[in-house]
């Protein structure tokens, strides 16, 4: 009997936690490309001490950004269907094109100490993804990487 209530409550505590992190997805997925854009030039204003000429242009790029995003997030919702190989082969070219523009219009507004700050976190930001991703797949946080 006790066996069995220990495995029934491990079973609920695992349901609660997977609805939270759910939850905190679709949160996250209820801000307007404008909020999103607006949220990340702050971060990055705190981050690299941006000019005010500088907000200004690199919260166009964000707003740009976070616009292409929403939509093929919402296209890819729309979608029933898993892409094709080739579909996902021109997916991450536009995705890296894109990042490879992105970080073209950043070099042109940041000075040389900016550049090199942003460019670290971006390294950072790109390995925590991919490091959760891999968590994701394999079902259990990886402490050796």
């Amino acid at each position: 009997m006790k066996k069995l209530l220990v495995i029934a409550l491990a079973l609920v505590t695992i349901q609660v936690s997977a609805q939270e992190k759910r939850e905190g997805r679709q949160r996250k997925a209820d801000f307007s490309p404008e909020e999103i854009a607006q949220l990340q030039t702050k971060q990055m204003t705190l981050d690299l001490d941006l000019t005010d000429e500088q907000q200004e242009k690199i919260g166009a790029i964000n707003l740009e950004n976070a616009i292409a995003r929403k939509a093929k997030m919402e296209a890819r919702k729309k979608s029933d269907e898993k892409p094709s190989k080739e579909e996902m082969l021109k997916m991450k070219n536009e995705r890296l094109d894109a990042q490879i523009e992105t970080k073209r219009k950043m070099k042109s507004i940041l000075n040389e100490e900016q550049y090199a700050k942003w460019e670290k976190t971006q390294g950072k930001r790109s390995h925590m993804q991919r490091k959760g991703k891999k968590e994701m797949r394999d079902g259990e946080p990886k402490d050796d990487e």
